[in-house]
């Protein structure tokens, strides 16, 4: 069977039986699947062409809150429809799923057809047509960490979420007798995702016990995005047939190594030839590679909210833990906040290590791109190289401490303003001070602890 498809080659598997199944998903503020399982005789027949959703479903938090505060719905507004347009180029057989395909939609206005402009797939859109503006392209790649429990997430639900137990006992990164002990899983997500017609490089353990890491081939930043959230919802789905769960949390423990999601990032011209690379330049960093990167140092602080947007994410950012904690860039230096990969190759590109495993991939990667544009824009010098250990750099700019900061540094991005627009700029900064807020509210196992008695 061919595992992506076309809408005649879908006709034939459902005829011959062996497809009865199509999900048809949006992606959600939180970077999670969200749509409908239809019976696939109904979806040949019109939702291949368009179905409906809630618009709530761009307004909420984790827990599908309905949030005061936003512009684009609320009660008082009826929480009205948007239209799911189906992009086929995505229609695709999931193959641990039995006889099931899946495909992305664009969010669209119930009305006039227009895109959602706050619509995670939208906003990426828009910035990759001003860089095609530009006569560029960009190609993408994501690393994602994340921690295999031995529980199933039913059973640490029923436990409160107390003792998760990783898959494994110690540090196994890159470890090979450790990863044995979890290779039934990840055998079934590299062989399940590849034969989904994602590109999977390899897995590996990471620098904590029960962490894994996947790499997949890079790819144009949209086909990145896409697949960047079906691989999160697979891997969650393979954890749960296995009888275990996993996590993509930025911080799940304080003893454990955060999970990241580093995101590599370079620029191609129309004829697919590197416009990072110049052989005759230092680090063969092109002049238009060292404005982009410049760009991404001048607005750290503004895109942070878009690579670490929960309270938990700021709690990665540790010294000596491989997350960065400073907005600079060095040369193959992982202390640093941007590490340049592959200089003096035709591979050069950019490393953005601030990520969590927990951001929404849409609107990271439609922030990088942003900002590495504002750079160009603005002809911008690159600094000097960082080089040393970047966690002792306490004169160079810091990642901001915490979620507070980072929204306030969004909010008030001119930057990001005129690349995303106030509406979509106003409707993510709501999202912020919501978690925020809501977090602010709650009373935490370490108050207990600490001052039930003591207090």
């Amino acid at each position: 069977m061919a595992t992506t498809l076309s809408l005649e080659q879908l006709k034939t598997y459902v005829e011959e039986g062996s497809v009865d199944t199509v999900m048809v998903a949006m992606t959600d503020m939180q970077g999670r699947l969200m749509g409908k399982r239809f019976q696939a005789e109904f979806f040949l027949e019109s939702a291949w062409e368009e179905t409906h959703c809630c618009n709530y479903l761009l307004a909420t938090d984790f827990d599908m809150e309905t949030v005061a505060g936003y512009a684009a719905t609320s009660w008082a507004a009826g929480y009205g429809d948007y239209t799911m347009k189906p992009d086929l180029s995505t229609l695709r057989l999931l193959p641990w799923q039995a006889g099931t395909a899946f495909v992305l939609c664009d969010v669209l206005d119930h009305h006039d057809h227009k895109p959602i402009a706050h619509s995670p797939r939208a906003i990426l859109k828009r910035q990759l047509e001003r860089l095609k503006g530009l006569g560029l392209n960009a190609a993408v790649a994501t690393e994602l960490e994340f921690f295999v429990f031995k529980e199933s997430f039913d059973d640490l639900r029923d436990t409160k979420f107390a003792k998760p137990s990783p898959i494994s006992a110690y540090n196994e990164d890159y470890h090979l007798f450790q990863t044995f002990k979890e290779e039934n899983l990840m055998r079934k997500i590299r062989k399940g995702l590849q034969a989904s017609g994602i590109r999977v490089e390899n897995t590996k353990g990471e620098a904590s016990a029960g962490q894994a890491e996947i790499n997949v081939y890079y790819a144009d930043a949209l086909t990145t995005a896409d697949n960047h959230v079906l691989i999160k919802q697979a891997i969650k789905e393979m954890a749960f047939q296995e009888g275990q769960s996993v996590t993509f949390m930025a911080k799940w423990a304080s003893h454990a190594a955060g999970s990241s999601s580093h995101i590599h990032q370079s620029l191609t011209d129309n004829e697919g030839n590197s416009a990072f690379y110049d052989a005759n330049a230092e680090q063969g960093m092109s002049k238009l590679m060292r404005q982009f990167l410049a760009g991404l140092l001048k607005y750290s602080s503004d895109i942070t909210l878009c690579l670490a947007p929960y309270v938990n994410s700021y709690k990665r950012f540790t010294q000596g833990t491989f997350a960065p904690t400073r907005c600079i860039w060095s040369v193959d230096n992982r202390t640093a906040g941007y590490r340049v990969v592959m200089p003096e190759t035709k591979g050069v590109r950019v490393e953005n290590r601030i990520g969590g495993a927990d951001l929404n991939p849409y609107l990271a990667i439609a922030a990088n791109l942003a900002a590495g544009m504002a750079g160009i824009e603005e002809k911008l010098e690159l600094e000097p190289e960082f080089k040393g250990d970047a966690y002792l750099a306490e004169t160079v700019p810091s990642i901001p401490k915490n979620l507070s900061a980072a929204i306030q540094a969004f909010h008030n991005s001119k930057m990001l303003r005129a690349a995303f627009g106030d509406f979509v700029v106003d409707h993510y900064a709501r999202a912020g001070e919501w978690e925020q807020q809501h977090f602010e509210r709650q009373v935490t196992d370490y108050e207990l602890r600490r001052g039930l008695e003591r207090s």
